[in-house]
This record gives structure tokens, C-alpha cells and sequence, in this order.
């Protein structure tokens, strides 16, 4: 299921399998105005999908490009590591900041993440108070006070090849 109007600039991408996690997310996000453009989608294919399939090919690039992606490791069809590896590796992407927000504490899962190129790493906190203020504090930073390069000055630049 995606929750969008693609009529504008994606803000936030929420990669989240679990209903109950990208509600209060959603919610979050709306409650402080820092949402208005949401896209949900459940799964690590239809994340994918999103970011590189046939409707962003046909959609314009800056409608397609979310500000911000808030990607889940753990994730049914295409594991959230391999979604950051996609987004990281590919030019036209790999400026997008990418926030995992997980339940997990793993230590090889933290190493895996920032040696992809992750730009957050946040244990998803237990406690609803804790969570909201948590994605609250994302939206605000990442969507109102993080500058990022215009995609299409980043293909221009000369001397940038992509990632390794």
C-alpha cells in the first residue's frame, strides 16, 4: 500500500512493514506539519519500486525524490541492507539521506549500515512517548535543517563517479 499524491515532491519515503509503527510515525510527522508529503510503503520491493521503477523513470525527478527515506532493516521481500546498498551504489540516489530506523541493537547491523553509507542509525524506542518525540526530532532535522545538493547539479559535477 503506498499513501501519497504524486503531484508534489515526495518529503518523507517511510519503509516500514509494521502497521502500527508507521501509523504513530505518520502521525508524528503530520501532527508538527513535517509530513505533508508521505509515502508509505510496506516492504523492501515495493521500496524499490519507488525509487526506481518504471513510474520514477515516467515521474519527474524532483516528484520522485524523497527528502528523506525512513528505511526498517528487517523487512519482508528485500531485506532493508539491500535497499540501502541500491539507494547508496546508484548515482542519482545516493545523496538521499537515508535514516534507519530499527528495533535492531545488533552490532553488525549497526557496522553493515554506515559501511553502505547510511546517514542515521536510530533504535526505534520502546515507548510511545519516547518513539514520537524520536520521530519527531528526525522530521525536524532532516527535513528543516539538513541541506542537501539539487539532484541535478550532482550529475553535472565533474569528477564525481559513484560510489564503489
Amino acid at each position: 500500500m503506498v499513501m501519497a499524491d504524486y503531484s508534489n515532491e515526495v518529503e518523507i519515503l517511510l519503509v516500514e512493514d509494521n502497521p502500527r509503527d508507521a501509523e504513530l510515525a505518520t502521525r508524528e510527522l503530520k501532527d508538527r506539519h513535517l509530513a505533508n508529503k508521505l509515502v508509505w510503503v510496506k516492504d523492501g520491493a515495493a521500496a524499490l519500486e519507488f525509487i526506481f521503477g518504471a513510474d520514477a523513470r515516467t515521474a519527474t525527478e524532483a516528484a520522485r525524490r524523497p527528502k528523506v527515506i525512513l528505511l526498517d532493516l528487517k523487512l519482508p521481500k528485500v531485506d532493508g541492507l539491500d535497499v540501502l546498498r541500491a539507494i547508496k551504489n546508484d548515482k542519482a540516489t545516493r545523496t538521499i539521506p537515508v535514516v534507519i530506523l530499527t528495533s535492531s541493537r545488533e552490532e553488525q547491523d549497526l557496522v553493515r549500515c554506515y559501511d553502505l553509507g547510511v546517514n542515521s542509525y536510530i533504535v526505534k524506542p520502546v515507548d510511545f512517548e519516547n518513539f514520537s518525540q524520536a520521530v519527531a526530532n528526525l522530521g525536524l532535522y532532516w527535513l528543516l535543517l539538513n541541506q542537501q545538493p539539487d539532484a541535478s547539479m550532482m550529475a553535472k559535477a565533474p569528477g564525481l563517479d559513484p560510489a564503489p
